[in-house]
């Protein structure tokens, strides 16, 4: 099983007639998916999603993959694939467009029509190309053949990829639901006809690897959704991913058949189902949607809202109504069903989320009381009979962390594929199939690239630490006037806490440490701004730890006269 050292360098140079795999995002973490394939001198993306912050990136909104590696080739991109429309696989696409707009998008009729709705906001008019399964299309070098699977939204796609170094197969997201409420079942006739033709390298998803068995039908859900509108008194909200069709859709029947209006929360949330709506695939009956200004006209018992918030997101509109910062208010005897799986990592902000709703009364379901998700990725028993079918040469796991790669390497390995043709990599590792065999090649850059506000890719892991700082120690200001001839002190220290939990009265004791030593360093000669400031950082850190035991953020003011 190969897998990538940190101290792997540049990639070396592609074989001729070979092709390069290269992973910007989507390996050792869950979101951010974005491939790059790269066959005589020209580049195919699949997917170009983001990943959503986690508690120690405060004020980042987004994170995108980092296309510093391609910046300089988007020449040569011939086209972005979609093989759905989540925010993981589309959300970081404004981003790249803004550096080349005219990059075509090829996708599904809904993906398409998701992202295009997203550009609008970036006031970018992308060039599309529409597909649908068993569409094959020549795309630059690339031949791409398109073939349905089943999600948790409609309209999803994998794609195998031809070119004369074999043929690839990406997985995109999937399960094998045989029961799904669209009819659309994963095209396994078409996967084992690839499977029979030779496919090369697989690229599989992983996200639900660990997990033993099949994914239960989605329909399951509908009866449990029944059971707990039928058992609400008053008001019930119900929180989802704004692009979770197949699950919104179950709510709206189940509404409708408790005589409830529904009213969607959210932009988000609002725009997504209005084009599901629009082209068919959201079946809504007459006057069951309302608008969400009405329902102060309408009894509790009439009422189900629809928003966003099920990830514990601290800006959703769930989140603000959990802590009393949104329109709605949350009384005793409302339902909430959240209706989504726990991604990693979001386990601590979704339980203060459902902390926060019981508080004010409300009655939680969730996906540990009852069964309102089923999961949209295959698990361990899909994947064996997935790689069963397609019977590839080499494997390469995508889309998970590193437990779900390394467990989806091995259940490829139990159905025969050899472990020297089972590549782990990471983000940036370039993986090259080169006359049947893939092998690591070399790594590119790929870090996290932070969106916050209008701001891309300006905040750094320093940053972020300095705000943790500020987050958890607080900050201490200092400011002094000194002479700038003789560098002594002519004013101040005036000391300023805040968040560190010192009283500015306490920083009394501290100020004669700080007077002596800008006295010594003025008898020294020691005039400079930076070095006088890093005189009172000191003076003020050492004070605070050993008197504290805190390490708060010194910011030191030096003013020359």
């Amino acid at each position: 099983m190969s897998h990538p050292h940190p101290e792997l360098g540049p990639p070396r140079t592609l074989a001729e007639g070979g092709l390069r795999i290269t992973p910007l995002g989507g390996l050792g973490e869950i979101g951010r998916n974005m491939t790059v394939f790269e066959f005589g001198g020209k580049l195919l993306i699949v997917d170009c999603g983001v990943l959503f912050p986690e508690e120690e990136q405060p004020g980042v909104d987004l994170i995108l993959p980092d296309f510093s590696s391609i910046r300089d080739r988007l020449d040569d991109v011939v086209g972005v694939i979609l093989t759905h429309g989540h925010e993981d696989h589309i959300g970081a696409v404004p981003f790249l467009l803004r550096e080349k707009d005219d990059i075509p998008l090829i996708g599904s009729k809904l993906t398409l029509a998701l992202i295009e709705a997203k550009l609008q906001e970036h006031r970018i008019r992308p060039y599309a190309l529409e597909v649908k399964e068993g569409d094959r299309e020549r795309i630059g070098p690339f031949d791409c053949e398109f073939v349905a699977v089943n999600h948790s939204i409609p309209d999803a796609l994998a794609v195998a990829i031809r070119t004369p170094a074999g043929m690839v197969v990406v997985t995109g997201d999937f399960k094998m639901d045989q029961l799904p409420l669209d009819g659309r079942l994963t095209d396994l006739p078409t996967f084992a006809r690839l499977g029979e033709e030779g496919i090369d390298l697989l690229l599989a998803d992983s996200t639900n690897a660990e997990v033993p068995g099949f994914v239960p039908p989605e329909r399951d859900i509908s009866q449990v959704l029944r059971q707990t509108f039928a058992k609400a008194e008053k008001r019930i909200i119900v929180a989802s991913f704004a692009s979770h069709v197949h699950r919104i859709q179950q709510v709206l029947d189940a509404a409708h058949e408790r005589g409830r209006k529904v009213a969607f929360v959210g932009r988000s949330m609002v725009r997504n189902m209005g084009i599901a709506r629009d082209l068919g695939y959201l079946k809504v009956p007459g006057g069951l949607i309302v608008d969400v200004k009405v329902l102060d006209d309408l009894p509790d018992e009439k009422v189900v809202l629809v928003c966003t918030g099920s990830q514990g997101e601290p800006m959703a509109a769930l989140s603000r109504m959990a802590n009393r910062d949104h329109q709605i208010r949350i009384v005793e005897g409302d339902t909430v069903v959240l209706a989504s799986s726990l991604i990693p990592g979001n386990e601590n902000a979704v339980y203060r989320v459902i902390n926060g709703l019981t508080r004010w009364g409300a009655n939680v379901v969730h996906k540990g009381n009852a069964k309102v998700h089923v999961s949209g990725h295959a698990s361990a028993g899909e994947l064996l009979y997935f790689y069963n079918i397609c019977k590839p040469r080499n494997l390469m796991p995508i889309h998970g962390e590193w437990r779900h790669l390394r467990a989806n390497a091995e259940l490829g390995q139990l159905t025969g594929i050899p472990k020297e043709r089972t590549v782990i990599a990471e983000d940036g590792v370039a993986v090259d199939l080169v006359k049947g065999v893939a092998k690591i090649a070399g790594k590119v850059q790929a870090g996290y690239v932070y969106v916050d506000g209008l701001s891309v890719g300006d905040i750094t892991e320093s940053s972020l630490k300095d705000r943790r700082i500020l987050g958890e120690e607080g900050i201490v200001s200092v400011f002094v006037v000194v002479d700038s001839t003789t560098g002594k002190l002519v004013g101040g220290p005036n000391i300023h806490a805040r968040g560190s939990g010192i009283e500015d009265e306490a920083f009394a004791a501290v100020i004669p440490k700080i007077e002596e030593g800008l006295s010594r360093s003025a008898s020294d000669g020691v005039m400079e701004t930076r070095q006088i400031q890093q005189l009172i950082r000191r003076s003020v850190g050492k004070w605070v730890s050993d008197t504290y035991r805190r390490r708060p953020m010194i910011l030191p003011v030096v003013v020359e006269v």
